[in-house]
């Protein structure tokens, strides 16, 4: 016997205006390959997207907003924060740490924000074991070896020395590609970035990240 939705009244749907659970979106990419000029456009266009503020131990420098640029804090704290295992990920350069703290990034995905991350794969790593089904990650591969030299030489933001560093990184960097679950190669930038644009508006649309569509289904007489 065939079951007959309780109200055939029941009004449209709209996906875009109904409450779910945000994710993270991890980018990453050797130097030069483009991961900052695709992060800048999704953050212009993506109203629900937000970037991921880290924690640091350094002073704060001049300009610099608490909260918005970075969480300022001294060691004593962050020690506790990764001892109480608030961070997503961090890590210690040059005597100074950094950490993504897991309180602010929750919170977004709760209110149904997209959190965006610009990270290496050491940190992408670290969110991998901290988010679960959270965490969408995306590597950003150069055209060539060649043309990725030619943007760090054309960017004119590097010393000489500072781009051969890069490149001498740039092998172990891209080793690590098929640890993500994406992986772009942008030739042209605006063709990778509707690529990542395309993968974000898919990933929105997965099951679990809509926790509105039980009650929907449930409207259509389905399961009573």
């Amino acid at each position: 016997m065939s079951s007959i939705p309780p109200d055939l009244d029941t009004p449209a749907i709209n996906p875009e205006t109904e409450p779910r659970r945000g994710l993270m979106l991890a980018l990453s990419s050797p130097s030069g390959a483009g991961k900052s000029t695709i992060s800048r456009a999704l953050l212009e266009t993506e109203d629900n997207l937000v970037m991921s503020v880290s924690a640091t131990t350094r002073p704060m420098r001049p300009g610099e907003i608490e909260g918005k640029d970075y969480y300022f804090m001294d060691h004593n704290k962050f020690h506790s924060m990764v001892e109480n295992r608030e961070f997503l990920e961090y890590a210690t350069v040059f005597d100074n740490s950094y950490g993504t703290p897991r309180g602010p990034v929750d919170e977004a995905l709760q209110n149904g924000n997209d959190v965006l991350f610009d990270v290496d794969w050491q940190g992408t790593q670290q969110i991998a074991q901290n988010a679960g089904d959270d965490l969408v990650s995306i590597f950003i591969l150069p055209p060539s070896i060649s043309e990725l030299e030619k943007r760090l030489y054309t960017r004119a933001q590097d010393s000489e020395e500072v781009v051969k560093s890069r490149m001498s990184k740039a092998s172990s960097e891209m080793s690590h590609w098929d640890a993500y679950d994406y992986v772009i190669i942008n030739d042209e930038i605006e063709e990778s970035i509707s690529d990542v644009r395309e993968i974000l508006q898919v990933e929105r649309r997965r099951r679990r990240r809509q926790p509105w569509l039980v009650d929907f289904v449930r409207s259509l007489g389905v399961g009573q």
